[in-house]
């Protein structure tokens, strides 16, 4: 793990125009200066010693509560994150739904068994080392197996992939990187689902420094010493950009208490008993992704209204009018692979809630051609067969081992695992996101979760179907 603060600079053209360049706490203190007189920035500026900018923090405004929280809003951070499990990239964004940032991604970049924690960094018990490495070998070994077979059946049949007839074509250099990248990233995709949430990736986020002092307040409260590790590491990166606005930037007991309840639900719902995809040997790979919708409008709206703010709508970025940003809406699925979990959760606004219970596996058997036809032999059936007996098992694996209260559960799960999730925020936004993931570049399985949650919406408003831009997941 490597955690690294990027301080921004001033760019040659704002500097050619005079405009000042703050560090991130002075930036804080100056915008916090509003609050207290009316005196303009120029006038507040006047008492910065450019030559001591850090101490000119204490100087000058020495009546200012550095650790307010409103203040540490005002303080932006970049910070680069590298070498961490996908489970705790995963976890980094759903505590943090405001940041920018970028994750590497697993249907762009082949990932391979060196990029995989070590056992003692992320809290395995000793005695499970080997057995816990065999077996992210193994599913290392069925994602190597997958790829290369969804990337022959995607050479064999390039209409699966939907490449356009003019791109198959084009037999310019840069037509033919373009199809083999879309082989390449139709091979991915199907295969991801058999990668571990143990394997190493790495993410950047920017936000402010309250922000990250409420990451890591929550990081060092969970029971996982690879959260607790990556906590300190981004204090002491704070403490080279904003060291005055760290004061909430450790565990409270609040937050162990709260972790300790959610993690406990999870225990207490896994003791249940095995969901039935986990328990039978055999059969279907996934638990059913049924979706269902709520929708609660204001009073007075109905479908009518909820169709007349639509009529500007002719982009997903484009505007949506106050019908729909006033309805609460809340879509959800019984259960979804946590490769998509991983974007779903990367969604900014409203709220995620996803108990990390396992209930299911999913590898993508439903991608594979029919049984009659003619493209049947190039596809990976034996190895999908194969994966997903195995990808089950290790679900089972995990799931038990919830049920008996070890947290280190979730580094005994794949990308195929799946678990329960669900998003409530308001309908202009549903749309947006329903438009985006169906739209052009979109993920299969994407596509799929949110074409089900609009069926439903179209089902109660069929008169907003005309204005909602739904796509079709063609290739980028």
């Amino acid at each position: 793990m490597r955690v690294q603060l990027v301080s921004l600079c001033p760019t040659d053209a704002a500097r050619q125009a005079g405009r000042a360049a703050l560090t991130p706490e002075l930036l804080a203190a100056t915008g916090a200066r509003y609050s207290r007189n009316n005196e303009g920035l120029d006038a507040i500026l006047a008492r910065i010693d450019p030559e001591r900018l850090d101490e000119s923090v204490d100087s000058i405004f020495r009546m200012l509560d550095y650790g307010h929280q409103s203040i540490a809003d005002m303080a932006p951070v970049a910070i680069f994150i590298d070498g961490v499990t996908a489970w705790l990239a995963y976890l980094v964004w759903s505590l943090s739904p405001q940041a920018g940032g970028q994750e590497s991604s697993t249907r762009y970049i082949r990932l391979v068994p060196e990029g995989l924690a070590a056992p003692g960094t992320i809290g395995l018990a000793a005695g499970d080392h080997e057995a816990w490495r065999q077996a992210m070998q193994a599913a290392f070994g069925h994602y190597q197996a997958l790829e290369r077979g969804w990337q022959a059946l995607a050479e064999a049949a390039p209409g699966r992939l939907r490449i356009p007839a003019a791109l198959l074509g084009d037999e310019s250099p840069k037509g033919q990187r373009q199809i083999a990248r879309m082989r390449r990233n139709y091979a991915f995709d199907r295969a991801r689902y058999l990668l571990p949430a143990a394997a190493l990736t790495n993410l950047m986020l920017v936000m402010s420094a309250r922000a990250w002092a409420a990451l890591c307040q929550q990081l060092d409260a969970s029971p996982l010493p690879e959260a607790r590790a990556l906590a300190a590491a981004i204090r002491g990166e704070l403490a080279l950009g904003a060291p005055r606005l760290l004061r909430h930037a450790v565990a409270t007991e609040a937050a162990r208490r709260g972790q300790a309840d959610a993690f406990d639900a999870c225990v207490a719902a896994a003791r249940h008993g095995l969901p039935e995809p986990l328990a039978r040997g055999t059969g279907a790979a996934d638990h059913p992704d049924t979706a269902s919708l709520d929708v609660l409008p204001p009073p007075g709206v109905d479908a009518a209204a909820f169709a007349a703010a639509l009529r500007h709508h002719d982009n997903r970025y484009a505007w949506i009018g106050d019908p729909l940003r006033r309805t609460a809406v809340r879509f959800a699925w019984e259960a979804v692979a946590f490769a998509e979990i991983r974007d779903l959760n990367r969604h900014r606004t409203g709220s995620k809630y996803c108990p990390p219970v396992p209930m299911g596996f999913y590898a993508a058997a439903d991608q594979l051609p029919g049984a009659d036809a003619a493209d049947r032999a190039q596809a990976p059936v034996a190895a999908l067969d194969a994966a997903v007996a195995f990808g089950r098992g290790l679900a089972r694996q995990a799931h038990e081992r919830l049920a008996a209260g070890d947290p280190g559960y979730v580094y005994w799960t794949l990308l195929g695992t799946q678990f329960p999730f669900e998003h409530v925020t308001t309908a202009d936004k549903f749309i947006y996101e329903a438009e985006l993931r169906t739209g052009a570049g979109a993920h299969f399985r994407y596509a799929r979760h949110l074409h089900d949650a609009l069926a439903l919406w179209f089902g109660r408003f069929p008169e907003t179907r005309p204005f909602v831009l739904e796509g079709a997941a063609e290739p980028e």
